[in-house]
């Protein structure tokens, strides 16, 4: 079993027999993330847009432009193709029109990664090859921090899924540890939160974000 795979257990039947536990499909996860950072891009107004974020070296104008970027290249990603032909901004877009850019860009991640084999494809990320599986955890893990950081700088409070969240953190810890800060590794020093804060506020900590 793919490490990225959690475990669901199933109901037993009349006779007390437990069903062979299923894999849970992390495309699943990544179609969710997908999903709530298009809403909570949709909903940034105008006035935002120069707006700092947590993520120190956007605006919200520039985050609202590398989502846009991240979700095109999930897509790539997903066919096979080189992570780095497709740019880190989404630079022609207008302002107020990533909204409108997102759609068919989360379209098209639907389509590519509707495959179940592409979970156990030999993917090219930024970082290097993982399989498929391993790539949408730590895609969905890049939406939902951008995600957080989008929601901070604009005031919103998207609908945080605790369990998908779970899931993602048990999977960026070992792909994305925390002695590996730097270079590809898009994310600052890991910053020491409760163990026992809520699990949106764990996974940024991981990312170098201070909830």
């Amino acid at each position: 079993m793919n490490k990225t795979e959690q475990l669901i257990e199933a109901p037993s039947d009349s006779t007390g027999t437990v069903a062979a536990p299923v894999p849970f499909d992390p495309r699943i996860d990544l179609a969710a993330a997908v999903g709530l950072a298009g809403r909570t891009l949709a909903a940034v107004r105008p006035e935002q847009y120069d707006a700092a974020t947590p993520c120190e070296e956007f605006d919200v104008r520039r985050l609202s432009s590398h989502l846009v970027a991240v979700v095109r290249r999930i897509s790539v990603i997903g066919r096979g193709e080189d992570p780095f032909s497709v740019p880190s901004f989404a630079d022609e877009i207008a302002d107020g029109a990533w909204a409108e850019a997102w759609v068919p860009g989360a379209r098209e991640v639907a389509e590519v990664w509707a495959d179940p084999g592409i979970l156990g494809r030999q993917l090219r990320l930024p970082m290097g090859v993982l399989p498929g599986a391993a790539a949408a955890a730590v895609y969905t893990h890049e939406l939902t921090v951008h995600t957080w950081d989008l929601a901070r700088a604009t005031g919103q409070n998207p609908d945080w899924d605790p369990a998908l969240i779970e899931r993602v953190i048990g999977v960026v810890r070992r792909a994305l540890p925390a002695e590996t800060r730097g270079g590809r590794i898009p994310f600052g020093e890991v910053v020491a939160v409760d163990p026992e804060a809520p699990a949106i506020d764990r996974l940024v900590a991981w990312a170098g974000r201070r909830p």
